[in-house]
């Protein structure tokens, strides 16, 4: 459904995204600023971007599930951290949730995010196949 380009003339990606992302058609999902808090609404991993960045995606996972889309629907992401030297960790579990054809990315680092134990907070938008149910 969804293509991956990295065109000639451009720097290639430096992690697993792509350049641009394009999409025939389909429903768009756009999924808000998620954090590393449990069902109950406590922080995990506090200090530890990986364990947050972990909680980020499966929780991103649930949300995208509820409308009917999975990370291969995922056509953008950006990512919201505090400290862009610790990228590398982050990284390493976002390329266990995202697959080729990437989605596009931008990374941004920011003073502080809604808690001050978060390290990383992650929206997307998706494009779910039309006729696919949520």
């Amino acid at each position: 459904m969804k293509r991956a380009l990295n065109p000639d003339g451009l720097a290639a990606p430096l992690g697993p995204y792509s350049l641009v992302t394009v999409v025939p058609a389909g429903e768009l999902v756009f999924c808000g600023g998620t954090i590393a808090l449990d069902e109950d609404g406590a922080v995990v991993g506090a200090g530890d971007m990986a364990a947050q960045t972990e909680q980020v995606m499966q929780n991103m996972q649930i949300a995208l599930a509820a409308a009917g889309a999975t990370f291969d629907d995922v056509v953008k992401i950006v990512t919201y951290v505090t400290d862009v030297a610790r990228y590398p960790e982050l990284a390493a579990v976002r390329a266990a949730y995202l697959r080729a054809p990437y989605p596009t990315s931008t990374l941004i680092e920011v003073a502080g995010l809604m808690l001050p134990e978060l390290l990383v907070e992650i929206d997307a938008i998706a494009v779910r196949p039309a006729g696919r149910a949520s």
